[in-house]
């Protein structure tokens, strides 16, 4: 007996040190957070301390993008890409056909856990997570009557209820509840927490927003009262928030209630981070910030996120954790990277038909990047190629170019693209659009056969709100605001 229970012993151990080698995840991704909305990224007029701290404790991707998107609802392609590691026209919108991050992660051992926003289908949220609370199936609500369900034992959902407490501490405490319970666990685990801030409705509790309302961020450099020509996607749900033409007043109102949005969701993930710590398992804890794309807020006379301006694509991500250095790149990276990069950090077979690189190489020193280029596009009216300096957008529907020079023109102001010095780099960026194209199967034209005038009047269209935004909101931003 003695002899066969101590192989059998030694096995037991070492899966014990194998899993708990294994670094654990705690995945924090905002919904609509703009590239420069973080303190800790130069920008002194937001209070975020704990996405800070991550900051300046990991690894930062300066140059991080959402590819684009098929609809107005820019966060459901985002967040398939994101989960299945595919370009956008690769994979389908409920990812019925692609394995997803923690089903990977699962498959290998890992306990997986999901809270908030899944835009993606409840059938893909069951085969990807064991265990679920106050998830939301849907890409947006009311923050204070956000519709959510559990996941039973049996993998089933539970019957859907209206929550009333605001989006963040509702998805915070459900994060914290799952952590508790890992503090004896010897498998290792992914905690994924989609908060649905700062998305609209621009509604942080009236203390939040006060805050700004007193010491008020200025308005983004690139602001403007109307965006100069039709994109093609000038009057969609996110850019009837406001009036036409976006007056300084109301867009300082609704950026000071954006940032009250992302610093009450900073305060709650302080909550979660502190809970990581009293686990005792935070030090083989690797911590994933990321948001899904960016937004306009008023920058380029927009407030969406249908547009492929750096605003709007950026997104923050930022990543922390055992063998992840203190550090910062300007490498060309895409959402999509981040499933290869926790696959290869974890030790798990990567799926098949997965797009994205593994981000480490960069901060292994191995490479500067894992792309020279990087492609957005939107719908079938917009097209955009970059690489490290210079920014082709075409917009095939009325015939029209914009290149700028990020490097001396960060906030895309100055359009370069009729100046015939640059005539070169129009034709070779055009080209390059094509190379992109193919290469993940976008099937839309950069030119048509009947191009639409470029001019638009939107002075005086009358907006209606959606059924999610409060009444003092609607009070606000539409009542006789027709102008």
């Amino acid at each position: 007996m003695r002899t066969l229970l101590i192989p059998a012993a030694l096995l037991v151990v070492a899966a014990t040190a194998i899993s708990q080698a294994r670094p654990n995840i705690l995945f924090l991704f905002a919904d609509d957070q703009r590239p420069d909305a973080v303190g800790a990224f130069g920008n002194e007029h937001i209070h975020t301390p704990n996405i800070d701290g991550l900051v300046n404790s990991g690894y930062r991707f300066s140059r991080n993008y959402c590819m684009g998107s098929i609809h107005g609802a820019v966060c459901q392609p985002s967040r398939a890409m994101l989960m299945s590691g595919r370009t956008l026209y690769r994979v389908g919108m409920r990812l019925k056909n692609a394995t997803t991050l923690p089903e990977a992660l699962g498959r290998a051992g890992y306990v997986t856990f999901g809270t908030g926003k899944w835009h993606n289908g409840g059938a893909s949220f069951l085969k990807s997570f064991q265990h679920g609370e106050s998830v939301m199936l849907g890409g947006m609500s009311n923050h204070l009557k956000v519709p959510v369900q559990d996941v039973k034992p049996d993998g089933t959902f539970t019957k859907r209820r209206t929550a009333r407490k605001f989006s963040s501490e509702l998805f915070a405490d459900a994060a914290i509840r799952f952590l508790e319970k890992q503090k004896q666990g010897e498998r290792p685990f992914l905690a994924y927490v989609a908060f649905t801030a700062p998305h609209d409705p621009r509604q942080p509790p009236m203390s939040y927003r006060q805050r700004y309302y007193d010491q008020r961020p200025p308005l983004p450099k690139n602001y403007l009262e109307h965006h100069p020509f039709h994109t093609g996607w000038m009057t969609g749900r996110d850019e009837q928030l406001a009036a036409w033409p976006r007056t300084k007043a109301d867009i300082s109102d609704q950026l000071a209630e954006y940032y009250g949005l992302i610093t009450h969701m900073d305060d709650h993930i302080g909550r979660i981070l502190a809970a990581l710590e009293q686990t005792g398992r935070a030090k083989n804890t690797i911590i994933v910030y990321a948001a899904d794309h960016g937004l306009a807020v008023g920058s380029h006379g927009l407030l969406g996120k249908q547009n492929l301006y750096e605003h709007s694509m950026g997104c923050p991500l930022v990543m922390v954790g055992p063998g992840i250095p203190k550090g910062r790149t300007a490498a060309l990276t895409y959402l999509l990277d981040i499933m290869p990069t926790l696959c290869d950090l974890t030790a798990t077979p990567i799926p098949a038909g997965v797009e994205g690189k593994s981000l480490r190489p960069i901060w292994a020193g191995r490479a500067r990047g894992v792309r020279d280029t990087l492609f957005t596009t939107y719908e079938n009216v917009m097209r955009a190629v970059r690489d490290d300096r210079w920014k082709l957008i075409r917009y095939p529907l009325i015939d029209h170019d914009q290149l700028f020079d990020l490097q001396e023109d960060p906030d895309e102001l100055e359009d370069l693209s009729d100046r015939p010095e640059h005539a070169a780099r129009v034709t070779r960026m055009t080209r390059l659009l094509g190379v992109w194209q193919r290469r993940v199967a976008d099937p839309h034209p950069l030119r048509v056969p009947s191009p639409k005038p470029k001019e638009i009047d939107l002075r005086g269209k009358s907006r209606k709100p959606d059924r999610h935004q409060p009444k003092w909101i609607v009070d606000k931003y539409f009542r006789n605001r027709t102008r």
